[in-house]
């Protein structure tokens, strides 16, 4: 079919069409709820929530459940990891004023009892499976993105559902991070006829079952297989190191101005980014200006067995932190001076604002040296996935620079008395 092939479902095709992984599924023209995808293309299912639970005939049971997100609320970074198939999802208790499952559409609720099934305080077979849908940004168009189920054998058991607290209008509340994993099924379809079958005659609704869902069916978690797509690498272009949307460029911008001048304090910055984007890092000590050879920091990168018996493997790691601007790149110099300065059994970072050139970054790909690069783009996204937006970066970095230990203690309270004084302004 012709709309396959372009991953695109017309609006008209849409009551009669399967599921496709990645495909996008195209809205109305209407300018109200007829326009909508999910109610068309998915039986029974409603129109409106995070959450779309769509129940078993005559049972309180559920046959599947939606998880629609758009991926860009900052405050609630859902988040698909499309090299190990694990996606990242927030309960629906976003606002102060309710308990923890106290919700309107209860999805907070099923949240605790899957996982409870899952981790062994039920029955697997009430475990619905999970299709998870995000808006695209163009009108009502909506992308499948996978047939999904509660866990991962990488995650235990204590960490795929965790309550944390949130602080909003001067009060707190809680709210669920829960992990799923998308499943691998394959080249085939997830079939329309399925979604049928478990709400009408579940009972028989197997035979039409992708074979990864039953895999999950008889075994939980030791049954995941999850879809991962590894990335084929190419050098990246400057556009693809330093791309990211208008909320990412706003908090790179703020970094860049905050540290114009003072360059030195973005190596406090470039640390809490690297913890960030990993918390297997540990123990960074800031090198002295006149005497760091190349590195800004070094680190500890330690990597544990998964219990707390045996004793971790702790790596060196050498840091270099670049607070440049979007038409300035590190070039060679900067990075051979890092390749040069790395020792024995040690590992190189290079965090820059910025991007590295090609001849640079060829030079680390081809020639294997142990450098991890973090450009613009990807510092855009650790922010977001760590809740760092326009609106809080500010505070963040004066929290930064009064734990500098590099800075003097009159230096270090002029400066961010300073700061404070420009941001209040505004």
């Amino acid at each position: 079919m012709e709309e396959l092939k372009n991953k695109k479902i017309p609006f008209d095709q849409l009551e009669k069409s399967d599921l496709y992984v990645d495909a996008v599924y195209e809205g109305g023209s209407a300018s109200n709820i007829r326009a909508e995808v999910l109610n068309h293309l998915l039986p029974k299912c409603g129109n409106s929530g995070g959450f779309r639970k769509v129940k078993r005939k005559n049972s309180s049971k559920f046959a599947y459940v939606v998880l629609y997100t758009s991926m860009e609320e900052l405050e609630w970074p859902d988040f698909l990891d499309t090299e190990t198939g694990i996606f990242r999802y927030y309960g629906d208790n976003r606002k102060p004023g309710r308990l923890l499952t106290d919700t309107k559409l209860k999805g907070n609720q099923l949240l605790e009892e899957i996982f409870d099934c899952l981790n062994g305080k039920g029955n697997l077979d009430d475990i619905p499976p999970f299709l998870i849908f995000k808006k695209t940004g163009e009108g009502r168009n909506v992308q499948f993105l996978g047939l999904a189920v509660p866990g991962n054998p990488k995650i235990s058991p204590d960490r795929d559902l965790v309550a944390f607290w949130r602080t909003s209008q001067g009060e707190r509340f809680q709210n669920y991070e829960a992990y799923f994993t998308v499943l691998d099924t394959g080249d085939k379809p997830i079939l329309r006829k399925w979604l049928q079958y478990r709400i009408d005659d579940y009972e028989h609704s197997n035979q039409y079952a992708p074979d990864a869902w039953l895999a999950f069916q008889k075994s939980g978690r030791n049954g995941i297989k999850a879809l991962q797509a590894p990335r084929l690498f190419d050098i990246p272009t400057k556009m693809e190191q330093m791309q990211c949307n208008e909320m990412g460029r706003v908090c790179l911008d703020r970094i860049r101005n905050h540290y114009k001048g003072f360059s030195q304090g973005f190596e406090m910055c470039a640390i809490n980014i690297a913890k960030m984007m990993d918390n297997n890092f540990q123990k960074f000590n800031l090198t002295r200006p006149w005497r760091d050879g190349g590195r800004d920091a070094i680190g500890i990168y330690a990597i544990q067995s998964g219990s707390a018996i045996n004793y971790p493997l702790r790596m060196e790691c050498a840091l270099e932190a670049k607070c440049y601007g979007t038409n300035t790149s590190v070039g060679v110099k900067e990075i051979s001076r890092l390749i040069s300065r790395i020792r024995y059994r040690q590992f190189g970072i290079m965090i820059t604002t910025s991007f590295v050139d090609k001849q640079a970054y060829s030079e680390v790909v081809e020639d294997g040296h142990p450098i991890l690069i973090v450009t613009a783009a990807d510092i855009a996204r650790i922010l977001i996935n760590n809740s760092i937006n326009k609106e809080n970066i500010e505070s963040w970095l004066i929290s930064i620079d009064e734990t500098n230990p590099m800075i003097s203690d009159n230096i270090r309270a002029q400066w961010v008395a300073e700061k404070q004084n420009t941001y209040q302004a505004r």
